[in-house]
């Protein structure tokens, strides 16, 4: 493990103890609470994968509420008993045995169920024996036995309807569109541009500038710690759209075909803004989005003389109407000096007098708010991110627990259980609706997009040296032309010509962390790099939309639905960022910084900038996927409310594709399959171990089809155990459970 990496995690533990200990200490959390944490330990622990985590997040958090709603005779079960996507997880209420003590049988059955799913989802995470030997412990600690493995809940404890609750769920997940059999890879998604390697200068080779491009590394570094040496990472999740989501709907899909693949998009904002390499009045849109990214890295310095106000007082109290819609009010919107046109507040409405100023440097405000939201090692990922803000609020003393801030009292362990419920389907839903948008529209990221631009020239006068219509506009301080003399020349005056940025220097200039700072200045347009480790440097999947904004306009939008307030309690949420510890990517801040939100909205807002201040994201992948973030959030918690009353419950949903019969079934009997979506036609049906090791595929001459049934046999060579179908047709891939017995 290198110093830098090193660095991080002691930073990290400073920043987390710091976070937790001024709201936290020596208060008693429910076991739902300890469970929560552990799993956030568990994602920490594992390769830095939101989409993944986002799933595990929702799936951990419905299996605690189910195994408290079960027991209550006026909730409904989310997993038990229902069916999704032709899986049906069979549960008898009648037959569960009721024992005097509800709530203990409701921790127990919690601790078994998400005992088992982390031992499951975790088992091979590279910080795999951490997070097993800790979950092991808390089961101890609890004391439960983690050695009982019964799933008999019609006759035995709640232990064994935990295990059973966390069997069903693992079934279901082998089935639900992520491809987990397959260690969640893409099935058909290929990159249409040649790796860039971050060492070198330029666009090396890209083909099309507005496309993804992945990057390559000598050492890759991910999102969660995880060393990886000569290593391109592939996308993340380009197809997982196809995931069964938890509240989006029908009428929110739209169904796309690219090079006769398949992309499920929810919410689809239409495409981003494009570059025409050959016409720069037709690119006017695409270069100033990231041209402003270049423009916001100038200001990363601790020396950088502008002095904000970081308050309340002076950031914050936008409203969803106040999102620029045209592409000429987001001009308006983003100031060119960092920041958005947002006024801020005239009094806390809690304490009813004026928030306090608090004067920082541009530059140090700018870093910590880059490293605050960013996925840097150790982290829990955005979703999880939020699942520590929720933890934080419901621990605030001034916080009323009452649903939706009207009703009866809730304690603290209910509680608990309908927050993480409901945040849980709304950060899922977002990874499913935010990377099925990635995934269709493989938009590029900036330092592609910048690099590219640099290396074609100038675009602003036909009279000046290295004109191109694809190159970057000159803005005088900050894009200019190297001329002769210029320290960027070159030995030999080959950088003559070339554009030159004035931006963050880039990791390159720092070589101890702790004590050195790239700070701003020229360098090569075509070196431009973002305000990350060289490790890492960006997320390794498309930008369009930005996954921060939607995940953070979600989870804002149920923090407020769910305490029936827009404001943290007390009407302001803080984190400390201490002078000379807080920053990772070089020493900083300059001075002790409190980042401040009045409403959750806030702190959504500011993580949605922080992208931009990170040189992660333009803004046009910013604030669409704001809005998307607004719409699901708003949608979990109206979906989740149906089942915490039954006289409000959903019915059994029954949204199958396929209904396949008979299954289980024996070797060399005949299989058939009723498809739900006529007129989509096959095109191929093939037959996978566990592992991932194709068995068999089906010819032509297997397979008696019409327009929505078929019939095939099990393959005579086939033995005893679990198999995984594919069955792809031409809008569709389906991925389902074959059980062969004796």
């Amino acid at each position: 493990m290198n110093i830098t990496l090193c660095s991080f995690k002691r930073s990290f533990v400073i920043i987390l103890l710091t976070f937790l200990s001024n709201f936290v200490n020596g208060q008693n959390h429910t076991v739902a609470r300890q469970w929560n944490e552990m799993l956030l330990k568990a994602i920490r622990n594992d390769f830095g994968r939101p989409t993944v985590h986002a799933r595990n997040l929702f799936h951990i958090s419905a299996a605690m509420y189910d195994s408290w709603a079960v027991y209550t005779n006026y909730a409904d079960t989310y997993f038990l008993g229902k069916s999704f996507k032709a899986f049906l997880i069979p549960f008898d209420k009648s037959k569960l045995v009721l024992p005097s003590d509800l709530r203990n049988s409701q921790e127990e059955a919690l601790s078994y169920a998400v005992y088992r799913l982390i031992n499951h989802r975790f088992r091979f995470s590279p910080g795999a024996l951490t997070t097993l030997s800790l979950a092991n412990d808390l089961m101890i600690e609890l004391g439960y036995d983690p050695s009982y493995y019964s799933t008999d809940y019609k006759t035995e404890s709640p232990a064994a309807l935990g295990n059973y609750l966390a069997n069903k769920i693992i079934e279901y997940g082998l089935q639900d569109g992520s491809n987990e059999i397959f260690d969640y890879r893409n099935q058909y998604y290929q990159p249409v541009n040649p790796p860039l390697n971050i060492e070198e200068l330029g666009d090396q080779g890209l083909l099309d500038p507005n496309r993804w491009q992945p990057l390559a590394f000598e050492t890759f570094i991910d999102q969660s710690g995880n060393e990886i040496l000569g290593f391109t990472p592939g996308f993340l999740g380009a197809e997982w759209g196809n995931v069964v989501p938890f509240s989006l709907k029908e009428e929110d899909l739209s169904i796309y075909s690219k090079n006769n693949d398949t992309y499920k998009v929810y919410h689809d904002p239409g495409p981003p803004v494009f570059i025409d390499p050959m016409n720069n009045n037709l690119s006017k849109d695409y270069k100033w989005n990231f041209t402003l990214v270049s423009l916001w890295s100038s200001y990363l310095d601790k020396n950088n003389d502008l002095v904000l106000d970081i308050s309340p007082k002076s950031i914050g109290n936008l409203k969803l109407e106040d999102y620029p819609v045209s592409l000429e009010d987001y001009q308006e919107f983003y100031k060119m000096e960092g920041g958005d046109n947002s006024i801020g507040y005239d009094l806390n409405p809690k304490t009813e007098l004026p928030y306090d100023e608090q004067l920082v440097k541009r530059g140090d405000y700018a870093r910590v708010l880059a490293e605050f939201w960013a996925d840097g090692p150790d982290s829990e990922t955005p979703p999880g991110h939020w699942f520590t803000l929720i933890n934080y609020v419901n621990d605030q003393p001034e916080l009323v627990k009452r649903l939706g801030g009207e009703g009866d009292l809730i304690d603290n362990f209910e509680w608990d259980i309908k927050s993480y419920f409901i945040l849980g389907g709304a950060m899922h839903d977002s990874a499913v609706a935010t990377w099925g948008i990635k995934g269709y529209y493989d938009y590029i990221r900036p330092i592609s997009a910048l690099r590219y631009m640099a290396s074609k020239g100038q675009s602003s006068n036909v009279s000046l040296p290295n004109y191109s219509e694809a190159g970057l506009p000159l803005i005088e301080g900050f894009i200019e032309i190297i001329e002769n003399g210029d320290a960027l020349a070159g030995s030999t005056g080959e950088n003559i010509g070339k554009v030159k940025v004035f931006t963050w220097k880039g990791p390159s200039y720092i070589l101890v962390p702790e004590t050195d700072e790239a700070g701003v200045g020229w360098v090569l347009g075509e070196s431009w790099m973002p305000y990350q480790r060289p490790t890492f440097v960006t997320p390794p999947f498309a930008g369009y939309v930005s996954g921060h904004s939607t995940y953070s306009r979600a989870a804002a939008e149920v923090l407020s639905l769910l305490t029936g307030d827009e404001y943290f309690p007390g009407g302001m949420g803080q984190f400390p960022a201490i002078k000379d510890e807080f920053l990772v990517f070089e020493q900083g801040p300059s001075t002790d910084i409190v980042l401040q939100w009045a409403k959750y909205y806030d702190a959504a807002d500011q993580c949605s900038l922080s992208r931009i201040w990170g040189g992660i994201h333009p803004p046009i992948d910013d604030i669409r996927g704001r809005i998307i973030g607004s719409k699901i959030g708003k949608a979990a918690m109206e979906h989740s409310l149906k089942y915490f009353n039954l006289e409000n419950a959903p019915s059994p949903e029954d949204n199958q594709d396929i209904i396949i019969y008979p299954n289980p079934i024996k070797a060399g009997s005949s299989i058939s399959i009723l498809f739900l979506e006529e007129e989509d036609p096959l095109k191929s049906v093939e037959l996978f171990s566990l592992d991932g090791k194709l068995i068999y595929t089906f010819n032509a001459s297997d397979v008696s089809e019409s327009e929505s049934f078929l019939r095939f046999r099990a393959p005579l060579i086939l033995t005893t155990g679990l198999y995984i179908l594919r069955i792809e047709k031409k809008n569709q891939i389906i991925m389902e459970k074959l059980i062969i017995t004796n």
